[in-house]
This record gives C-alpha cells, sequence and structure tokens, in this order.
C-alpha cells in the first residue's frame, strides 16, 4: 500500500498546513495540487494511500475533481466550506470515506485521526453476513472503502465455518433476519466461543421492536445499527468498535507481557500453562519446563552497565523466541530469568532445543553502549518428568538450575 498522500486545496496556507501535520504525524509523502489541473498530473503520476480534495477548486467549483478521483479507483476525504446540509448529504452519497467541513485547527486533527485510523483498519478482517446480495455488496465496498478485509456470505452457518478457518477476524457485522440461522442465534453461538475481548459483534436490522436491541446487547452484541442508517453512523460504530477492540486487547497485552523484552510475563505463564499441564498429564503427553539463567549477570551490569544489561537479556529473549515452536511458552519470570514450556516434548526432544539454545548464545555477540562485543553464557535447568502441580515442575527445574550453578555454570542440568 502506497504511503503517500494527495492534498488538494487552493488555500495555500491551509493546504501547507495539513501536508506538514500529515508527514510529520503519519510519516507519509504528501504531493500539494492547488487546482484541478495540478491535481490531474499528480494523479496520472502517483498511486496515493488517500487523497484530501477541496471541492471548491478555481478551474473545478462544483466538485469536479471528487468525480475525477473517484474514477481513477482513489480513496477520498472531501475537504469542504459548505454547510449546507443538503448538499452535504448529497456528497455523502457518492462513495467517498468521509465529508469533513473546513471550520479551523480542530479539523486538521480530525482528519489526522482518521488516517491514523484507517492505517489501522489495515490490520483488520471483517466477516460479512447478509442474505441480500445488494445490501451485502453495498456494505462491503463501503468497509473495504474503509480499508478493512471484509469477507462475505449470506447465511450464519457459512459465517460459523468462515470463523472457524479464519481466527484473525476482529468484527461480525450480520443481519437479524436471515435463513437458515438468524442473527440472534448466530451472536449466541459466537459467544460460546469468542468473548468480547476477543472480536465484536455488530447486527443490522430493521425490525421496529424496541426490545430487540436489548435482546441483542444482552446476547452478546458490541452493538446495533438500525436501517435505514447513514454512511456517517455505519462508519462511526464500525470505527468505535474496532478501536475498543484494541484498546482491550493492548491493555491485556500490557498486563501479559514483560516490558523489556515482549515476551509473557511470570502471571501470563502460569495462568496459561497450568490448564495445558492437566490436559498433559491427563493425556500422558511429554513436555519440559526449562529455567533459563545468565551467568554472571552482576559483572556484566557492573562493567559495562545496566543497559548493556537490558541487552543482553533482550538478545537472550530473541533467542530463546526464535528456538522454540509458536505453542511453546516463553517466559520472563524476573531480572535475567526466564522459564519457557516445551509442549509434546520427550526428553530427548527437550533436551536437543535446549543444546541449540545454549550453543546459539555461546555464539552471540552482544554490543555495549561504546560498541564492545560482550559474550556470555547461561544455565539451565529442566524438567521432563512431572507430578502434583505446575508449581512443583517449575520448582525442580529451578532447582536444576540452581545444581547447573553451583557445578560451575554453562551447563544444562535435567531430571
Amino acid at each position: 500500500m502506497s504511503k503517500r498522500i494527495l492534498v488538494v486545496e487552493d488555500n495555500k496556507t491551509l493546504a501547507k498546513l495539513i501536508a506538514k501535520k500529515v508527514s510529520i504525524e503519519l510519516n507519509f509523502e504528501v504531493d500539494v495540487a492547488y487546482s484541478l489541473q495540478e491535481a490531474k498530473l499528480f494523479l496520472k503520476r502517483y498511486e496515493y494511500f488517500l487523497t484530501l480534495l477541496d471541492i471548491n477548486l478555481p478551474d473545478a467549483p462544483n466538485g469536479e475533481i471528487v468525480e475525477y478521483a473517484l474514477e481513477r479507483k482513489n480513496r477520498v476525504i472531501v475537504l469542504s466550506g459548505n454547510i449546507d446540509k443538503e448538499f452535504r448529504k448529497k456528497m455523502l452519497k457518492k462513495n467517498i470515506i468521509d465529508y469533513v467541513t473546513k471550520s479551523g485547527a480542530n479539523d486538521v486533527n480530525y482528519i489526522i485521526q482518521t488516517i491514523r485510523r484507517l492505517q489501522k483498519n489495515q490490520n483488520h478482517t471483517i466477516l460479512l453476513i447478509d442474505d441480500s446480495l445488494v445490501f451485502r455488496k453495498q456494505m462491503q465496498g463501503m468497509l473495504e472503502n474503509m480499508f478493512f478485509k471484509v469477507i462475505a456470505v449470506a447465511h450464519g452457518e457459512e459465517a460459523l465455518g468462515i470463523l472457524n478457518t479464519n481466527p484473525n477476524i476482529s468484527l461480525i457485522l450480520t443481519d437479524y433476519h436471515m435463513p437458515v440461522m438468524n442473527g440472534l442465534e448466530l451472536t449466541t453461538e459466537i459467544r460460546k466461543t469468542y468473548t468480547k475481548t476477543d472480536l465484536a459483534i455488530i447486527v443490522i436490522s430493521s425490525d421496529n421492536d424496541e426490545e430487540t436491541t436489548a435482546i441483542f446487547l444482552k446476547n452478546g452484541a458490541n452493538d446495533y445499527i438500525k436501517k435505514p442508517f447513514s454512511k456517517e453512523e455505519f462508519s462511526c460504530r464500525i470505527n468505535n468498535s474496532i478501536e475498543a477492540l484494541e484498546n482491550i486487547q493492548e491493555i491485556t497485552n500490557h498486563a501479559n507481557r514483560d516490558f523489556l523484552t515482549g515476551l509473557y510475563n511470570r502471571r501470563y505463564f502460569f495462568a496459561n500453562a497450568s490448564k495445558y499441564f492437566e490436559d498433559a498429564i491427563s493425556n500422558s503427553e511429554p513436555f519440559a519446563i526449562a529455567m533459563i539463567d545468565i551467568d554472571h549477570f552482576k559483572k556484566i551490569n557492573d562493567t559495562y552497565g545496566h543497559e548493556t544489561g537490558d541487552r543482553a537479556i533482550v538478545d537472550l529473549a530473541d533467542i530463546l523466541r526464535s528456538s522454540v515452536s509458536s505453542d511453546d511458552i516463553v517466559a520472563r519470570f524476573n531480572g535475567e530469568e526466564f522459564c519457557v514450556l516445551l509442549k509434546n516434548a520427550s526428553a530427548q526432544k527437550a533436551l536437543e532445543i535446549i543444546e541449540k539454545i545454549k550453543e546459539k548464545v555461546e555464539s552471540h555477540v552482544t554490543l555495549s553502549e561504546k560498541n564492545e562485543e560482550i559474550r556470555f553464557s547461561v544455565s539451565m535447568g529442566v524438567a521432563t518428568t512431572h507430578d502434583e502441580d505446575l508449581n512443583a515442575s517449575v520448582n525442580e527445574a529451578d532447582m536444576m538450575l540452581y545444581n547447573a550453578k553451583q557445578n560451575g555454570r554453562n551447563k544444562i542440568v535435567l531430571n
């Protein structure tokens, strides 16, 4: 996707202000045109992420620039000094993203926020369910114009199948009245597996029963849009639900992650490894828990400084992350100490993985703030036999780590 934006605005002061803010705050390349003729030259030469278009230009006073840009498949935000409501409605019927009234600095800030939102929308997939082909295509076009990826299907059962094979869906947008499975049945079924933290559900319906909205919200919908709706209401509700989901996931991520390395923290490890531990013991599935510690870490800090010590910790975290399966759990417990859960791993397989980690650490070079080359080693304790509970196995691995330290460091001790 292009990292270029076109601003077409005959007010040179405003055009330069928008261009400067977009360039600095969003890191886009920005081209500025002051007329339709100049804009045409840019549009023929470059592809744009977005075009910001004034509809009253010296050589195009009636919005001709908008039609020109849309015909060439550009995404458009209209900039206008016209506050007439009917004119605004007429413009919003076109395939534009938004209509922004030029009235002050706040509008420039709104443009920046909107572009930032559109950038983030590229990371989200929406599953759209509606049995009306016409309405489905209309909504799909609106969503794709907002930079969302869209999967569109005709009924609820098909949607459940898609959801099972596409775990990255962020939002379900569903009609209420559909054959096979209606929107309420679909919402109830989805919420058996996915919480509001996992994905958002918005229901669209022309139902006039006042209780319908409450029924959906009580059964797990995040929002309810009543037909007919305006383009602005539609986009605002979709963006608000996506933003709320992002905020929840960001808070959850901060609570579960170590700030320095990005690995999971001790709390997350025990919360998520406990369930696996119980299932693995019940099913006689082999697994291993390894405790890993940087040797002579205090000496690194004392000799090269705490920032270099942090670099060593981050480097080890990267080695651990890249050495295990995506299903395994790697966590930083504290300081220079890490814990790794190797799922479905025999003692032999676990030892092979741990030995490769040890070799990678020994051959790795960490650079100090002064570009000095620093090498370090690690001691490892590995528990491959388990009883009681997860805590007991972690403690066993910790005891093996203690033995490795006591026996000269840079060693692996396995039970």
